[in-house]
């Protein structure tokens, strides 16, 4: 029988409920056979699987050569755009949707609102939601919570927790992203306040609610209120933790120091182990220095992901710590010959609508000169007032003036120093970290916050830290 327009793009859309990329490139070979590779319906089937199969270059090569292109084909690309890590892509076919006179819905905006959440830009961010104010799209509880996690994502509490506050309606999501949000921002009294003021609007926790409330807790040193708000959990809710709860539990004690209690927990889990466990484990192993620990953490781990390089790299790092320089290296060896290598550190920071990234000991900025004679002049200041660098995070066995130069040039420190030259005085510099920020660089940042009277946020790969006037709002505690 002869295959349709309307026959194709069932089939397409199986294949991407099941993310069947082998069957979905044999449907496309029909396609060209059955002479459909123009028809609209067909390629936006197409692009909408290849996208939600992460075949991203696909998707775009289809979408660039699509006549007609809807308002769903767009939003499609703009969200395959963000969820694949190329968000600031997302904003630039948002502007070429409108500029070809496409309307966006509220399905649209989310997309782009997702975008921002992964771009963490607030000047993006900000002129998203002047769009929507302007356009005047309701805020509801989808594209309301979007805000809420964009807001809170790209650096702003307040603004998050104001958009939370005008909202009519709210659900369990709602809440718990608000609650998620004061969690990664080291506000977790906040977040721990809000859980009474949600039960006593009528919204009942879910599962992702306690993650959320535990998360808050296990950023903020609150052990005694996780430890009840796990069991609260299950004998008041009747929910069986999984393993997201126990590895925020496992994380919250580890951090604590009560490493044993942690390790009693994981033997006591019914539930399968996974590698977020086991790396909260070896996090808290690093902290506390506890090798024997760390070591049967990283077996696990390795196990598990063999071709996951962070693991690798963690070890060496508490190998390194320890003095331990002949395991360090072969931890480093057995990467090499599996051919695995360390996920380089980057920062980025936002100037004038543009986004700049630095990675360690980086020259490639034009004014890569004015940057460092920033960095050594404010280094020579930050001397003053007290700050010593703690070459302890320079992991490599080489001679002290080495390591100094090594931690000199850390790319969250070229990232703030242009960052001071390139905005103006008294405003926020705002900087996003791919790794965890290091202890030196957190150090540092607390001194060049009072030393410079400026309010830095660092957004890194686990939180959200606030320095102002020599403090940071994790309290040194994360």
């Amino acid at each position: 029988m002869q295959l349709d327009n309307y026959t194709l793009p069932s089939v397409i859309r199986s294949c991407r409920e099941r993310k069947d990329l082998v069957m979905g490139r044999l449907i496309h070979d029909i396609v060209l056979k059955s002479g459909l590779s123009v028809d609209h319906f067909v390629c936006a089937a197409l692009v909408d699987m290849y996208a939600k199969c992460g075949a991203i270059d696909d998707a775009r090569e289809l979408f660039d050569k699509m006549s007609n292109r809807d308002l769903v084909t767009w939003t499609v690309m703009i969200g395959a755009c963000g969820e694949c890590g190329n968000a600031n892509e997302s904003l630039v076919l948002f502007d070429r949707m409108r500029e070809e006179g496409i309307v966006p819905d509220k399905v649209a905006m989310v997309s782009v609102v997702h975008a921002c959440v992964k771009l963490g830009a607030m000047s993006k961010a900000r002129l998203v939601h002047e769009f929507i104010n302007r356009n005047k799209f309701p805020l509801d509880v989808i594209l309301g919570t979007a805000l809420v996690d964009m807001y809170a994502k790209c650096g702003s509490i307040d603004s998050a927790r104001e958009i939370f506050d005008r909202m009519r309606r709210k659900n369990v999501i709602t809440w718990s992203a608000m609650i998620a949000a004061y969690g990664y921002h080291g506000q977790g009294r906040k977040a721990l306040d809000l859980f009474p003021m949600m039960l006593s609007s009528g919204i009942l926790p879910n599962k992702i609610t306690f993650v959320s409330l535990l998360y808050a807790c296990s950023h903020r040193g609150l052990t005694e209120e996780g430890l009840r708000l796990f069991s609260l959990m299950s004998d008041d809710y009747g929910f069986e933790p999984d393993v997201k709860h126990y590895t925020c539990m496992v994380d919250l004690l580890g951090r604590a120091g009560r490493l044993n209690e942690a390790l009693k927990l994981i033997e006591s889990m019914k539930v399968e182990k996974d590698e977020g466990l086991w790396c909260a484990l070896l996090g808290a192993c690093r902290i506390h220095k506890n090798l024997d620990l760390a070591e049967m953490a990283a077996k696990s781990l390795l196990e598990l992901q063999p071709q996951n390089p962070g693991h690798y790299v963690l070890l060496a790092n508490i190998y390194a710590n320890a003095g331990r320089w002949q395991d360090m290296a072969k931890t480093r060896d057995l990467m090499t010959k599996r051919k695995l290598k360390k996920i380089p550190g980057w920062t980025w920071i936002e100037v004038d609508n543009k986004i700049y990234q630095f990675s360690v000991g980086d020259r490639t900025h034009p004014r890569s000169e004015e940057i460092y004679l920033m960095l050594k002049t404010l280094s020579k200041k930050l001397e003053l007032a007290g700050y010593v660098p703690d070459t302890n995070f320079v992991l490599h066995d080489v001679a002290e003036e080495d390591k100094l130069g090594i931690l000199h040039t850390h790319s969250e420190k070229l990232a703030i120093s242009f960052g001071l030259i390139a905005t103006p005085e008294g405003t926020p510099i705002r900087i996003t970290k791919n790794l965890r920020v290091c202890g030196d660089c957190h150090t540092f940042t607390k001194f060049v916050s009072a030393v410079t009277e400026r309010v830095i946020i660092v957004r890194d790969a686990n939180r959200f830290h606030h320095f102002e006037g020599g403090a940071c709002s994790c309290g040194d505690y994360w």
